[in-house]
């Protein structure tokens, strides 16, 4: 009628290889959300460097349509000619919109806001890329700057100008 065996006890195996096998997952789980942030963040610093270089870009452009421009030729008449030490790159650093009517030597805010430019003198040369042998050139540097972020993005060309 009724089982009067007594009952083996039971060792818990089950509980704990289910124990085992959910620290694994967890330890699985918080890897692949590291990793997730980690790559959410180089994706952001990614976004933020390609539009820097894009600011910059247009800053530089139009850096370099203001020397072509035959209306600024007065203003880059009077700029002076870097020598010496400042001939040097600008500190792009802690570069902001100056007010000034030089053309060359201040930094000067791109008409799309985002970023800045400044042009330097650099000097007469006659052996400039594509400029006929015998012919004499000025040349210009234009170094453009933005920010985005804290991502920072400096490019620079040197324009000759006949």
């Amino acid at each position: 009628m009724f089982n009067t065996t007594p009952k083996k006890a039971q060792g818990g195996v089950a509980l704990f290889v289910s124990l085992i096998f959910l620290l694994l997952l967890t330890i699985v789980g918080v890897s692949a959300m590291k990793s997730a942030t980690l790559q959410e963040k180089m994706s952001g610093n990614t976004r933020f460097k390609t539009i820097t270089f894009q600011y910059a870009e247009a800053g530089l452009r139009e850096g370099e349509g203001f020397i072509a421009n035959l209306n600024s030729a007065a203003a880059l008449a009077a700029c002076a000619q870097c020598n010496g030490n400042g001939c040097r790159t600008p500190d792009f650093d802690n570069a902001a919109a100056q007010n000034g009517n030089s053309a060359c030597g201040i930094w000067r805010a791109a008409t799309d806001g985002n970023s800045l430019y400044q042009i330097q003198k650099l000097g007469t040369s006659s052996a400039a890329i594509n400029v006929d042998p015998g012919e004499s050139v000025m040349l210009y540097r234009v170094t453009s700057v933005a920010t985005v972020g804290n991502t920072t993005t400096a490019l620079e060309s040197i324009y000759a100008k006949n």
